[in-house]
């Protein structure tokens, strides 16, 4: 079994999914994982796809998919290499008046402490900022240093931060 990542940006508009998902299907892919979003009338696709088709097939038939409206790109994965959470996750909310550097100091505190993020969105809203991040930590983490650490991070920001445990559910 060979997995492939596979992403698409475009302008969005009815049926980009349906003619990707068609595609892939044709060619034998099954679609394993999924992250799509709209940004300011932008769509943005990841797709995780296993199959037994070879990468210059998945690329002519995306490349085909794409047609002229769509950038695609396929990339081979080592289907074993697959990162998983080390510890418990967490929720970083994050929200304030919008400034340069929010993203990037509050994800290197992060980082610093050895989180993995799975999952981050930002959104602006007038002269709001929000920030969402759900993170796995190393068991073991020293959550009262690391909270301090953002507070420190997000009060020099001028914005308000909280790292709050999320509530697992099973599929």
């Amino acid at each position: 079994m060979t997995t492939y990542a596979i992403t698409v940006i475009a302008q969005d508009r009815p049926g980009i999914i349906a003619r990707v998902a068609a595609a892939l299907a044709a060619e034998q892919l099954n679609l394993a994982d999924s992250s799509m979003t709209v940004l300011r009338g932008q769509l943005a696709m990841t797709l995780i796809c296993t199959g037994q088709a070879e990468l210059e097939r998945v690329r002519a038939a995306m490349t085909d998919a794409a047609a002229d409206d769509l950038i695609i790109h396929v990339h081979l994965i080592d289907g074993a290499a697959s990162v998983t959470g080390t510890g418990p996750s967490y929720l970083l909310t994050v929200h304030g008046a919008d400034r340069l550097g929010i993203v990037a100091t509050l994800t290197g505190v992060l980082a610093e402490a050895g989180g993995n993020i799975s999952d981050l969105t930002t959104q602006l809203a007038g002269e709001l900022y929000v920030l969402t991040a759900e993170v796995d930590l190393a068991v073991g983490t020293d959550l009262e240093a690391l909270r301090t650490k953002i507070n420190i991070a997000a009060g020099e920001l001028g914005v308000e931060a909280q790292l709050q445990p999320v509530d697992q559910d099973e599929l």
